[in-house]
Protein backbone atom coordinates (compact mmCIF):
# COMPACT_ATOMS: atom_id res chain seq x y z
CA UNK A 1 0.00 0.00 0.00
CA UNK A 2 1.70 3.26 -1.09
CA UNK A 3 -0.16 5.31 1.56
CA UNK A 4 1.63 6.55 4.65
CA UNK A 5 0.74 6.25 8.33
CA UNK A 6 -2.24 4.09 9.31
CA UNK A 7 -3.52 4.18 5.73
CA UNK A 8 -0.40 2.31 4.65
CA UNK A 9 -0.33 -0.18 7.54
CA UNK A 10 -1.64 -3.55 6.35
CA UNK A 11 -2.90 -6.41 8.46
CA UNK A 12 -3.42 -9.84 6.94
CA UNK A 13 -6.00 -12.49 7.85
CA UNK A 14 -7.45 -15.75 6.58
CA UNK A 15 -11.11 -15.56 5.61
CA UNK A 16 -13.38 -18.43 6.68
CA UNK A 17 -10.49 -20.51 8.01
CA UNK A 18 -12.83 -22.95 9.73
CA UNK A 19 -10.58 -26.01 9.45
CA UNK A 20 -7.70 -24.24 11.27
CA UNK A 21 -5.18 -26.09 9.10
CA UNK A 22 -3.23 -22.91 8.34
CA UNK A 23 -2.47 -19.64 10.05
CA UNK A 24 -1.09 -16.30 8.90
CA UNK A 25 1.18 -13.68 10.42
CA UNK A 26 -1.05 -10.61 10.49
CA UNK A 27 1.91 -8.25 10.12
CA UNK A 28 3.96 -9.96 7.40
CA UNK A 29 1.30 -12.03 5.63
CA UNK A 30 3.41 -15.17 5.93
CA UNK A 31 1.24 -18.29 5.82
CA UNK A 32 2.28 -21.36 7.77
CA UNK A 33 0.80 -24.75 8.53
CA UNK A 34 -0.84 -25.71 11.78
CA UNK A 35 -2.41 -29.15 11.28
CA UNK A 36 -1.95 -30.77 7.86
CA UNK A 37 0.04 -33.80 8.97
CA UNK A 38 -1.18 -36.93 7.21
CA UNK A 39 -3.37 -34.94 4.81
CA UNK A 40 -2.96 -34.88 1.04
CA UNK A 41 -4.52 -32.60 -1.55
CA UNK A 42 -4.88 -28.95 -2.51
CA UNK A 43 -6.08 -26.40 0.01
CA UNK A 44 -7.54 -23.06 -1.08
CA UNK A 45 -7.08 -20.17 1.32
CA UNK A 46 -8.84 -16.84 1.02
CA UNK A 47 -6.40 -14.18 2.24
CA UNK A 48 -7.44 -10.63 3.07
CA UNK A 49 -5.29 -7.53 3.47
CA UNK A 50 -6.79 -4.51 5.24
CA UNK A 51 -5.26 -1.07 5.84
CA UNK A 52 -5.76 0.66 9.17
CA UNK A 53 -7.12 3.97 7.94
CA UNK A 54 -10.27 5.62 9.25
CA UNK A 55 -12.24 4.05 6.42
CA UNK A 56 -10.45 0.73 6.12
CA UNK A 57 -10.00 -0.63 2.62
CA UNK A 58 -9.58 -4.35 1.97
CA UNK A 59 -8.51 -6.65 -0.82
CA UNK A 60 -8.68 -10.44 -1.10
CA UNK A 61 -6.92 -13.14 -3.07
CA UNK A 62 -6.95 -16.94 -3.19
CA UNK A 63 -3.84 -18.91 -2.30
CA UNK A 64 -3.64 -22.60 -3.21
CA UNK A 65 -1.43 -24.94 -1.21
CA UNK A 66 -0.76 -28.46 -2.48
CA UNK A 67 0.28 -31.16 -0.01
CA UNK A 68 1.96 -34.09 -1.74
CA UNK A 69 2.02 -37.50 -0.05
CA UNK A 70 5.63 -38.00 -1.21
CA UNK A 71 6.64 -35.22 1.15
CA UNK A 72 6.09 -37.57 4.09
CA UNK A 73 9.19 -39.50 3.08
CA UNK A 74 11.50 -36.55 3.76
CA UNK A 75 10.02 -35.26 7.00
CA UNK A 76 12.48 -34.75 9.83
CA UNK A 77 11.40 -34.37 13.45
CA UNK A 78 13.23 -31.95 15.73
CA UNK A 79 12.62 -32.07 19.50
CA UNK A 80 12.80 -28.76 21.34
CA UNK A 81 12.83 -28.45 25.12
CA UNK A 82 10.05 -25.86 24.98
CA UNK A 83 6.33 -25.82 25.75
CA UNK A 84 4.17 -26.44 22.72
CA UNK A 85 2.19 -23.20 23.06
CA UNK A 86 5.46 -21.24 23.09
CA UNK A 87 6.73 -22.99 19.96
CA UNK A 88 3.43 -22.42 18.16
CA UNK A 89 3.68 -18.68 18.79
CA UNK A 90 7.18 -18.60 17.31
CA UNK A 91 6.89 -20.95 14.33
CA UNK A 92 7.90 -18.27 11.83
CA UNK A 93 11.03 -17.37 13.83
CA UNK A 94 12.03 -21.01 14.25
CA UNK A 95 11.68 -21.52 10.50
CA UNK A 96 13.83 -18.44 9.88
CA UNK A 97 16.63 -19.79 12.10
CA UNK A 98 16.57 -23.19 10.41
CA UNK A 99 16.62 -21.63 6.95
CA UNK A 100 19.60 -19.42 7.82
CA UNK A 101 21.61 -22.28 9.30
CA UNK A 102 20.69 -24.96 6.77
CA UNK A 103 20.70 -22.68 3.71
CA UNK A 104 17.47 -24.25 2.44
CA UNK A 105 13.82 -23.26 2.44
CA UNK A 106 12.45 -24.89 5.58
CA UNK A 107 8.80 -25.38 6.49
CA UNK A 108 7.37 -26.58 9.77
CA UNK A 109 4.39 -28.71 8.79
CA UNK A 110 3.30 -29.77 12.27
CA UNK A 111 4.06 -29.32 15.96
CA UNK A 112 2.89 -31.73 18.64
CA UNK A 113 3.69 -33.21 22.03
CA UNK A 114 3.39 -36.70 23.46
CA UNK A 115 0.55 -35.52 25.68
CA UNK A 116 -2.90 -35.17 24.15
CA UNK A 117 -4.67 -33.55 27.09
CA UNK A 118 -5.54 -29.89 26.70
CA UNK A 119 -3.37 -29.05 29.72
CA UNK A 120 -0.32 -30.32 27.80
CA UNK A 121 -0.30 -27.15 25.69
CA UNK A 122 1.15 -25.30 28.66
CA UNK A 123 2.66 -28.06 30.81
CA UNK A 124 4.71 -30.34 28.55
CA UNK A 125 8.36 -29.28 28.27
CA UNK A 126 9.18 -31.14 25.05
CA UNK A 127 7.71 -30.18 21.70
CA UNK A 128 8.26 -31.99 18.40
CA UNK A 129 8.39 -30.07 15.14
CA UNK A 130 8.05 -31.84 11.78
CA UNK A 131 10.09 -30.04 9.17
CA UNK A 132 10.72 -30.43 5.46
CA UNK A 133 13.37 -28.64 3.40
CA UNK A 134 13.53 -27.57 -0.26
CA UNK A 135 16.62 -26.62 -2.23
CA UNK A 136 17.02 -23.71 -4.69
CA UNK A 137 15.38 -25.76 -7.44
CA UNK A 138 12.35 -26.22 -5.18
CA UNK A 139 13.10 -29.93 -4.83
CA UNK A 140 12.70 -31.79 -1.58
CA UNK A 141 15.95 -32.31 0.28
CA UNK A 142 16.35 -35.97 1.35
CA UNK A 143 15.74 -36.53 5.05
CA UNK A 144 19.22 -37.92 5.61
CA UNK A 145 20.80 -34.76 4.18
CA UNK A 146 18.62 -32.60 6.42
CA UNK A 147 19.61 -34.64 9.47
CA UNK A 148 23.30 -34.41 8.58
CA UNK A 149 23.08 -30.63 8.21
CA UNK A 150 21.15 -30.31 11.47
CA UNK A 151 23.87 -32.22 13.32
CA UNK A 152 26.58 -30.03 11.78
CA UNK A 153 24.79 -26.79 12.68
CA UNK A 154 23.33 -27.97 16.00
CA UNK A 155 25.32 -25.53 18.17
CA UNK A 156 24.56 -22.52 15.96
CA UNK A 157 20.88 -23.43 15.75
CA UNK A 158 20.59 -23.69 19.53
CA UNK A 159 22.35 -20.34 20.03
CA UNK A 160 19.94 -18.60 17.64
CA UNK A 161 16.90 -20.29 19.16
CA UNK A 162 17.99 -19.10 22.61
CA UNK A 163 17.57 -15.55 21.34
CA UNK A 164 13.96 -16.33 20.39
CA UNK A 165 12.92 -18.19 23.53
CA UNK A 166 15.12 -16.17 25.94
CA UNK A 167 16.38 -19.34 27.61
CA UNK A 168 18.69 -22.29 27.00
CA UNK A 169 17.44 -24.43 24.11
CA UNK A 170 18.32 -27.95 23.01
CA UNK A 171 17.39 -29.21 19.56
CA UNK A 172 17.60 -32.96 19.03
CA UNK A 173 16.76 -35.07 16.00
CA UNK A 174 14.01 -37.63 16.57
CA UNK A 175 12.81 -40.49 14.41
CA UNK A 176 9.65 -39.48 12.59
CA UNK A 177 6.70 -41.61 13.72
CA UNK A 178 4.68 -43.33 11.02
CA UNK A 179 1.61 -41.50 12.29
CA UNK A 180 1.81 -39.31 15.34
CA UNK A 181 -0.90 -39.91 17.87
CA UNK A 182 -2.96 -36.82 17.39
CA UNK A 183 -5.75 -35.95 19.84
CA UNK A 184 -8.34 -36.76 17.17
CA UNK A 185 -6.81 -40.18 16.54
CA UNK A 186 -6.61 -41.03 20.25
CA UNK A 187 -10.15 -39.76 20.81
CA UNK A 188 -11.31 -42.05 17.99
CA UNK A 189 -9.63 -45.04 19.65
CA UNK A 190 -11.17 -44.21 23.03
CA UNK A 191 -14.59 -43.75 21.47
CA UNK A 192 -14.28 -47.06 19.62
CA UNK A 193 -13.39 -48.87 22.86
CA UNK A 194 -16.34 -47.29 24.66
CA UNK A 195 -18.71 -48.26 21.84
CA UNK A 196 -17.35 -51.82 21.93
CA UNK A 197 -17.93 -52.01 25.71
CA UNK A 198 -21.47 -50.66 25.30
CA UNK A 199 -22.17 -53.21 22.56
CA UNK A 200 -20.88 -56.08 24.71
CA UNK A 201 -22.94 -54.89 27.68
CA UNK A 202 -26.02 -54.67 25.46
CA UNK A 203 -25.48 -58.20 24.13
CA UNK A 204 -25.08 -59.56 27.67
CA UNK A 205 -28.27 -57.78 28.73
CA UNK A 206 -30.08 -59.08 25.64
CA UNK A 207 -29.00 -62.68 26.28
CA UNK A 208 -29.98 -62.40 29.95
CA UNK A 209 -33.40 -61.00 28.99
CA UNK A 210 -33.99 -63.78 26.45
CA UNK A 211 -32.98 -66.38 29.01
CA UNK A 212 -35.38 -64.93 31.59
CA UNK A 213 -38.21 -64.85 29.06
CA UNK A 214 -37.60 -68.46 28.07
CA UNK A 215 -37.53 -69.54 31.73
CA UNK A 216 -40.75 -67.64 32.39
CA UNK A 217 -42.41 -69.26 29.37
CA UNK A 218 -41.26 -72.71 30.56
CA UNK A 219 -42.60 -71.97 34.03
CA UNK A 220 -45.96 -70.84 32.62
CA UNK A 221 -46.19 -73.92 30.41
CA UNK A 222 -45.42 -76.14 33.39
CA UNK A 223 -48.14 -74.49 35.51
CA UNK A 224 -50.67 -74.78 32.67
CA UNK A 225 -49.81 -78.44 32.26
CA UNK A 226 -50.18 -79.14 35.98
CA UNK A 227 -53.47 -77.27 36.07
CA UNK A 228 -54.71 -79.28 33.09
CA UNK A 229 -53.79 -82.53 34.84
CA UNK A 230 -55.67 -81.46 37.96
CA UNK A 231 -58.76 -80.51 35.98
CA UNK A 232 -58.58 -83.76 34.06
CA UNK A 233 -58.51 -85.70 37.34
CA UNK A 234 -61.62 -83.91 38.58
CA UNK A 235 -63.61 -84.33 35.37
CA UNK A 236 -62.59 -88.00 34.78
CA UNK A 237 -64.93 -90.58 36.40
CA UNK A 238 -61.88 -92.63 37.37
CA UNK A 239 -58.72 -91.59 39.17
CA UNK A 240 -55.46 -93.14 39.93
CA UNK A 241 -54.42 -94.73 43.18
CA UNK A 242 -51.25 -94.03 45.02
CA UNK A 243 -49.41 -96.43 42.75
CA UNK A 244 -50.66 -94.66 39.64
CA UNK A 245 -53.17 -97.40 38.72
CA UNK A 246 -56.69 -96.31 37.64
CA UNK A 247 -59.50 -97.10 40.07
CA UNK A 248 -63.25 -96.69 39.90
CA UNK A 249 -64.86 -93.88 41.77
CA UNK A 250 -68.07 -95.93 41.97
CA UNK A 251 -69.18 -97.70 45.15
CA UNK A 252 -67.94 -101.39 45.43
CA UNK A 253 -70.47 -104.14 44.70
CA UNK A 254 -70.41 -105.61 48.20
CA UNK A 255 -71.51 -102.24 49.52
CA UNK A 256 -74.78 -102.64 47.57
CA UNK A 257 -75.65 -105.88 49.35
Amino acid sequence: DPDSGDNGLLLYSLVNNQANEFDIDENTGQIFTVAVAGKVGTFYLEVQAADQGTRSLTAQTTVSVTVDSSSNNNIVVVALNQKINVVERNIAEVERVLEEQLAWNVYIIDVYSNEFERKARSSTDVTYAKIIAFDEANQEVPAEDVKRKLREQKSNIEIELEKIFSMSVTAAIEEAPADSATPEFIATIVLSVLLACILIAFLVYLLHTIKRKRYKQYEEQFLVKKQAEIMEGIDNPSATDKHGSPRSLQKPEHMNN
